[in-house]
């Protein structure tokens, strides 16, 4: 579990279901991970996986300004169309607003 900053910030939720065991799909996933940590106002990142091939992430941006900096990050670019063409099955992305935890 991450722990964000005090609310408000945003959500951005990716449901996926993967197609079976594809080898580079978890070197992708970590350096995702590893590169989304260095956009500006990044806040976190949290993600689970079922044996089924269900995921979710759940990564927390700051605001708009940080969702597209990584919608325009070249490698992230890279990663989306290797998701479209190999990786997923299907997948939805959803962006909330965060106004308050407990």
């Amino acid at each position: 579990m991450h722990t964000t900053p005090k609310p408000p910030y945003l959500a951005v939720i990716f449901t996926t279901h993967r197609l079976g065991d594809r080898p580079d799909y978890d070197w992708a996933a970590d350096r995702m991970l590893e590169l989304a940590q260095h956009v500006d106002r990044f806040l976190g990142i949290e993600s689970a996986h079922g044996s089924d091939g269900t995921g979710i992430t759940v990564s927390y941006p700051r605001d708009e300004t940080a969702i597209g900096r990584w919608r325009s990050d070249p490698e992230h670019l890279a990663a989306q169309q290797a998701g479209r063409d190999k990786w997923y099955a299907a997948y939805e992305l959803r962006v909330a607003r965060v106004e308050r935890t407990t």
